[in-house]
């Protein structure tokens, strides 16, 4: 997947105010964007993430929404986080050089589990690089699971 890459340079057609509202991409790209919650500090997460991140970032982003009713979004600790009301947070997920790191705050629980390991006891880890198809159908069902189980409180 390709898409459109944040700019990092300062461009001669460029305004001030322009450049002043591309989010600042920190270390291995991942955007810094304040903290808010609903869709739109999501959706301004998502826009920010650097060439094919964006498209897979739109892809979670879609997935989520479609296999989770009640669903909560927000940007904390510049990730957007997904959870259920009541119930908390479930899922977040990151940009880094090379690949989006999901976190399944849960994942432990997840049938099956997902392969990335943790420090933390519960929380599992799923790493999609470039090239990789994502398995859409195995993403909604972990999510499904996720969202299910009791969620973080953060």
């Amino acid at each position: 997947m390709t898409g459109p890459a944040i700019k990092r340079t300062k461009s001669s057609s460029a305004s001030p105010s322009q450049a002043a509202m591309q989010p600042v991409l920190l270390s291995g790209g991942n955007p810094q964007i304040a903290k808010g919650y609903g869709d739109a500090p999501v959706q301004a997460y998502i826009a920010a993430m650097p060439g094919w991140k964006s498209d897979v970032g739109h892809c979670l982003d879609a997935l989520i929404t479609r296999t989770v009713p009640r669903l909560h979004k927000a940007v904390k600790w510049n990730s957007p986080f997904y959870g259920v009301e009541d119930q908390g947070w479930f899922l977040s997920f990151h940009c880094f050089t090379k690949y989006i790191k999901v976190a399944f705050f849960r994942g432990t629980s997840l049938d099956p589990v997902p392969p990335g390991e943790s420090k933390q006891k519960e929380v599992r880890y799923f790493h999609i690089y470039e090239k990789d198809r994502l398995d859409e159908a195995q993403f909604a069902a972990w999510v499904k699971q996720a969202s299910q189980l009791p969620g973080e409180r953060m």
